[in-house]
């Protein structure tokens, strides 16, 4: 059997799985919702239930899902496109695409709706960020000028474009089917993954 590896993406899928499985035996599903979720109303205002502090709720909130399919999904796709993104940017630069997308992805979803009272629970605004360096990080930027620096600006605006557009289609859908989705929080984590993808790749090689 293979040896587990001790790698960031393996560490925040691991961290995830545990919470879920733990909070669901204990029977917390629907409390841990509101006390870890983000809810952007309590950005402005007090509840008066337990609950961690609004601030760290951007994190917490990646601990919590609302099922085993909405578990699942979210760290399959961390682990793959975390696995290949860790090699190019390395353990720290995952983490730090995770954590600053977890805040941009909720910084998103209060910006469109600041006195939503519904929790907003899940890794996926965090791992859309992991989603958007890997874009960047696999994928060639067309040559559409002979500047390189305006070539990859371009792809990035695409990527963005082509995000926003299949968010878009994918709340369509899943509000036909009577499911709520996240759109701006997954648009805000993966923009803050195109944004951080370059700058956590030239700090990684800074001494190359």
């Amino acid at each position: 059997m293979q040896r587990f590896q001790r790698t960031a993406t393996n560490i925040i899928v691991v961290l995830t799985a545990a919470a879920w499985i733990l909070t669901a035996l204990a029977g917390y599903s629907g409390q841990a919702a509101y006390a870890l979720g983000f809810i952007p109303l309590r950005m402005t205002q007090a509840v008066a239930w337990p609950a961690v502090p609004a601030f760290l709720t951007p994190l917490s909130a990646t601990l919590v899902h609302s099922g085993l399919v909405h578990l699942g999904f979210n760290l399959l796709i961390m682990l793959w496109c975390g696995t290949q993104v860790e090699r190019v940017i390395g353990r720290g630069g995952v983490v730090a695409l995770y954590l600053v997308g977890a805040y941009a992805a909720a910084a998103a979803q209060w910006a469109l709706d600041p006195l939503g009272a519904t929790p907003m629970v899940g890794a996926s605004g965090a791992i859309s960020a992991v989603m958007g360096a890997f874009a960047l990080s696999f994928g060639r930027a067309r040559p559409f000028t002979s500047n390189l620096r305006v070539n990859r600006w371009i792809n990035v605006v695409w990527l963005l474009i082509a995000w926003i557009v299949l968010q878009m289609m994918m709340a369509w859908l899943a509000g036909g089917q009577g499911y709520l989705l996240a759109t701006p929080a997954h648009v805000g984590g993966f923009a803050a993954g195109l944004l951080l993808q370059r700058p956590l790749l030239l700090w990684k090689y800074r001494s190359a």
